[in-house]
């Protein structure tokens, strides 16, 4: 029995349909429609730990390379050449990071840095047309700025926001999400020089598809938001907000693109995921929170659960259960779409060494295809042939045309996830009950031997370190070799 959405689905349906098609006939950003973002408290997970969720999500062919940034120096005076002209100081020092590139893309890469500081990030169009930027602005830079400089997820909110009231951010609008060991936090940005932040609840979740969810916005309360000093008067100055008829500031609706709001895709995704994992239960068309109390404190396997949905069990399930065709082929976009890159879920806890404590548990290319796999911050080395270049190179060349990425990557482990999603997309119902058979079995495996093996490397850390790292990378790469030969 499926699931409705709820007694008007069939009118409200075809209202948003119609809002969605209008949407998709104007022109935006290349980045306008991608990934998805699940941030979890601490008091909202069964081991007490902070969770960050992501699908990446981009069009056409894509690769995806790893890199183990370095620690660096600098000294004073260098600078950073932004994509558009501009130009920002370089910090004295730079930290150690894994870094996922997607080359040729400026939103799309993720990092995590020797804090166990986890940042992705979410497209989120705005209704700003007349945006302040200097120099061109920044875009690319802003996250990766962060990463490198930031120890704590507030310490990255404040580095991002001073870049973007300094230069004015360049694209539409996005939302980054940032998670360390000690909290989570939602940075949004607005084209132009207006941004706001708010901090995770510790025993909330928070979900945002791809528009803005910050609703109420308290500056005043530090702990808990940052932001423009005028995000509400140039709110009003704009005709975006009216204090006598509007009642509170919400900056969801204030900044964001009406039609993006109204957009099938998002909206859904929004409201499935919510309702997987909330004691209240939400309707399509409601206003949907920032965050929320989950019926019940989530593990790991929950949020993967969430990252790999298709609308299952619901109206907006096209395939009748797999039946007439695979689920990234149906009306509205899905958590788990034919445009995943990769997903993640990074599992951060404060009472472990950082090298130990912060895990970016990932499944290559399609989370339903494949088993989240964990990847500590003590790795001292990536896999072998997951990357084109080196680290170096990939930075000068991150935007330099590609016009055949399969040339290009050559021998890329990359493909080999990617020819396997192909492959089950032709025969979707067949073969997924295999596949998930397969990806359930490893994935039960890797959890439950999760505790025994830390607690296996914390006594060696505690008196040899780096060979604790060395054990750690050991496991991270067997674990990636494991997840490779499955693929077949």
């Amino acid at each position: 029995m499926k699931t409705p959405v709820n007694s008007r689905t069939p009118i409200l349906t075809a209202i948003i349909l119609l809002l969605t098609i209008q949407l998709f006939s104007q022109t935006f950003e290349e980045e306008s429609f991608n990934c998805f973002s699940v941030l979890v408290g601490k008091n909202a997970t069964t081991d007490g730990s902070i969770m960050f969720a992501h699908n990446e999500d981009d069009w056409g062919d894509r690769v995806v390379n790893w890199y183990l940034a370095p620690y660096e120096y600098y000294g004073q005076g260098d600078s950073i050449a932004l994509k558009r002209g501009g130009k920002i100081a370089q910090g004295k020092e730079t930290f150690r990071y894994l870094w996922l590139e997607i080359p040729e893309l400026e939103f799309s890469d993720s990092y995590m840095n020797e804090f166990g500081l986890v940042i992705a990030s979410d497209a989120c169009v705005s209704r700003e047309d007349k945006p302040e930027l200097t120099d061109g602005g920044i875009g690319y830079w802003l996250r990766r700025a962060m990463a490198e400089r930031a120890r704590t997820a507030k310490e990255a909110i404040k580095i991002g926001g001073q870049l973007i009231e300094e230069m004015g951010y360049a694209s539409s609008g996005r939302t980054y999400c940032i998670a360390g060991p000690n909290e989570a936090w939602m940075l949004s940005a607005v084209k132009g020089k207006h941004w706001v932040a708010q901090r995770i609840p510790d025993d909330q979740i928070a979900i945002i598809p791809n528009y803005y969810t910050i609703t109420n916005v308290d500056l005043d309360d530090t702990i808990n938001f940052l932001g423009s000093k005028d995000i509400v008067d140039y709110a009003v100055e704009r005709g975006w907000y009216d204090p006598k008829t509007d009642g509170d500031f919400n900056f969801r609706k204030a900044y964001s693109d009406q039609g993006n709001l109204a957009s099938l895709g998002n909206r859904a995704r929004h409201w499935i995921s919510i309702n997987a994992l909330s004691e209240k239960q939400y309707g399509l068309e409601d206003d949907l929170p920032f965050s929320f109390v989950p019926k019940e404190k989530v593990e790991l396997s929950d949020i993967f659960k969430v990252l790999r949905n298709h609308y299952e069990g619901t109206e907006l399930d096209k395939t009748d259960g797999y039946k007439t065709g695979n689920p990234h082929q149906q009306g509205a976009m899905s958590v788990c779409s034919s445009t995943n890159q990769y997903g993640f879920v990074a599992q951060t806890r404060n009472w472990l060494p950082v090298e130990l404590g912060t895990v970016l548990w990932i499944a290559p290319r399609r989370p339903c295809t494949e088993a989240f796999v964990p990847i500590y911050t003590g790795l001292l080395s990536v896999p072998k042939n997951f990357a084109v270049t080196d680290f170096k190179t990939a930075l000068k060349t991150h935007f330099d045309k590609i016009e055949n990425f399969e040339e290009y990557s050559k021998g890329h482990k990359y493909w080999t996830f990617g020819e396997k999603a192909a492959r089950i997309d032709e025969d979707y119902g067949k073969l997924i009950p295999k596949i998930k058979k397969s990806v359930d079995s490893f994935e039960k495996q890797l959890l439950s031997g999760q505790a025994p093996f830390e607690e296996r490397i914390m006594g060696v850390y505690k008196k040899e370190p780096e060979q604790a790292k060395e054990m750690l990378t050991e496991y991270s790469l067997n674990a990636i070799q494991h997840l490779l030969g499955l693929t077949n």
